[in-house]
């Protein structure tokens, strides 16, 4: 990357409205966005709260569970911000594990939010959301996220959530 420029795509700061909380909800490699923006020091700023949800189908899957709940919080630039304010919520669907199942399924159960001690359902006035991952997983989120009232952003326009279009159709 170059110094002086700024992340593009669909998926950047820039697309979301001021917020308190930003949940980065990915399956499979759609972690892989979320790992630049919790390093990023504007993600602190912006927010008081970060949630990455990662659903996956193995617990093997989860490569940067470790990163993702101790190992950032070495960064010299965000590390304190991190340990303070970032919160790693993985699910797994094919096996045994502590948050077993899709994320989807626990959102709508309400199960995510009384496990993230907030009450259930996704608040417009606080809640700002990232999807990458499965079409499906995005399809369904953004509808729960249309029927709780939030809008979806982009750079021209930023709104309260945002999703990764390469792979929608």
């Amino acid at each position: 990357m170059l110094l002086g420029r700024k992340p593009t795509g669909t998926l950047v700061l820039d697309a979301l409205k001021p917020g308190r909380r930003l949940f980065l909800i990915g399956t499979g490699t759609g972690l892989a966005p979320w790992l630049s923006i919790v390093r990023e020091p504007e993600a602190y700023e912006r927010f008081d709260r970060i949630v990455v949800s990662h659903t996956v189908r193995q617990v093997a899957d989860l490569a940067y569970r470790d990163f993702l709940t101790s190992g950032i919080h070495d960064d010299p630039l965000i590390g304190a911000e991190a340990r303070d304010r970032l919160v790693y919520y993985p699910t797994v669907t094919r096996e045994a594990f502590e948050r077993p199942g899709r994320v989807t399924e626990r959102v709508e159960s309400g199960a995510f939010f009384a496990d993230l001690g907030l009450p259930p359902g996704f608040d417009p006035s606080e809640d700002r959301v990232m999807l990458c991952g499965s079409m499906a997983m995005i399809r369904q989120v953004a509808a729960l996220l249309d029927r709780a009232g939030l809008k979806e952003g982009s750079n021209a326009e930023p709104g309260d959530y945002v999703l990764e279009r390469a792979f929608v159709d």
